[in-house]
């Protein structure tokens, strides 16, 4: 049995979060794991945010917000996909895979558009989680012994 990944998704009030509404109006699903967090805009979102949600025990971050050049309040969608970036780059910095966060632009009238883009990191959290623990178990089968020693 799978582990499911606990995703949080950042969404843009206008867009995003009207895109997952919508899906939801056309009764389609998106994974169960996924927990949406609606801001007034993506550029409200902070690295320590970010960082945070990693913190609270989160598998997998998402930021969704406004197609680039059409954010409702002129460049927070901008804003945010720097610190994005800034924040992947502090994952690595860490060791954390920064991976395990993506921002997608996503217009309100894109419900399919972001019951897909959930899918998708759904399935690439999982799958890093699985190689981790695979990465984990080799580790442990190939450490020698301290017995041995």
């Amino acid at each position: 049995m799978a582990v499911e990944p606990k995703i949080i998704a950042f969404c843009c009030h206008y867009c995003a979060f009207t895109a997952a509404d919508l899906a939801g109006t056309m009764r389609q699903q998106y994974p169960p794991n996924v927990r949406v967090v609606r801001l007034p805009c993506t550029g409200k979102v902070d690295v320590n945010m970010l960082l945070q949600a990693f913190d609270s025990g989160a598998d997998g971050v998402m930021v969704a917000g406004c197609e680039e050049g059409s954010c409702h309040f002129i460049h927070g969608n901008l804003r945010a996909k720097k610190r994005v970036t800034y924040a992947k780059n502090l994952l690595a910095e860490t060791g954390l895979n920064p991976e395990r966060l993506e921002m997608f632009h996503i217009a309100a009238s894109q419900g399919p558009l972001f019951v897909q883009k959930e899918r998708e990191i759904t399935e690439k959290i999982t799958g890093l989680m699985q190689n981790s623990a695979a990465q984990a178990k080799d580790e442990r089968i190939n450490k020698p012994s301290e017995k041995a020693a």
